[in-house]
């Protein structure tokens, strides 16, 4: 018998290249085939995302292949992913569920397996431990597909998640009076899949966006883990202080994921 998985809160977290392996993705992607598939869903769309973790392009194009390789139309994000833009997208491509490849706040050695309903929400304790139990003992008893056949055939269609998502945001909130209020907002994207956004949806006004931490580094620089806690936040604040001194009297600023929990970006 392979690794024993154990699902915690909406999935499994695990230390990379230890228990985080390629096939014990597939295994957790295969437990979450059959748990859609004894629910009625077999057949249905599947939306896998992921974030800027280490290998997480190439454990989430793992995960598509099993979910493929049971029969699941697979709609693959083209790129790291905010996790509230994965929720979304289950809803706008009419999925019946999302894998997420993401650890979230842990340290930068690990990494995840998260799982969405239909609705993009989390799926409560008894459907993730009926996910569990349906993760076969080894990866011999997985059912996979080759990537780059399922391109072709479209069984696996990569997308650009954001365009959605944003043409959402724009109808729910009206942005003008944000990007017109010369305020400087730093924002500290913490190495995450936020980098960018405030960017794209507040710049061509007077407000002015500043962002640090927007690169990809899985290693998080400046901080133990991203989690926006001191003293992971510190340098955003020192940055935020620095700009609010300098560019006095323009306004300043600081954003980061838990000052913003719907918009919540890894």
């Amino acid at each position: 018998m392979d690794h024993k998985i154990t699902f915690g809160t909406d999935g499994w977290r695990g230390v990379i290249a230890e228990d985080y392996t390629f096939d014990n993705v597939r295994r957790c992607a295969q437990g979450f085939a059959a748990y859609l598939q004894t629910h009625g869903k077999g057949g249905e769309a599947v939306v896998v995302g992921h974030d800027k973790r280490f290998g997480s392009e190439n454990f989430a194009a793992a995960a598509a292949e099993v979910l493929a390789g049971n029969g699941f139309k697979v709609y693959l994000t083209e790129s790291a992913t905010p996790t509230p833009t994965i929720a979304y997208a289950v809803v706008d491509k009419q999925a019946c569920g999302a894998v997420n490849i993401t650890a979230s706040h842990n340290p930068p050695t690990d990494n995840g397996f998260k799982v969405r309903n239909e609705s993009g929400g989390a799926i409560d304790p008894v459907g993730l431990k009926e996910i569990e139990s349906g993760i076969p003992a080894t990866v011999n008893e997985v059912k996979r597909s080759n990537l780059k056949d399922c391109l072709a055939a479209g069984s696996i269609v990569k997308f650009n998640a954001a365009s959605a998502y944003e043409t959402n945001i724009k109808k729910l909130i009206d942005l003008a009076p944000i990007r017109e209020a010369g305020l400087t907002i730093l924002v500290d994207c913490m190495w995450g899949n936020g980098a960018g956004w405030f960017t794209r949806l507040l710049t061509g006004g007077n407000t002015r966006i500043i962002e640090i931490h927007n690169e990809r580094n899985p290693s998080f620089p400046e901080m133990i883990r991203p989690e926006p806690i001191p003293p992971n936040v510190d340098a955003g604040l020192e940055q935020a202080r620095i700009e609010s001194h300098t560019r006095s009297p323009r306004r300043c600023a600081h954003h980061h994921r838990r000052g913003c929990r719907s918009a919540r970006y890894r």
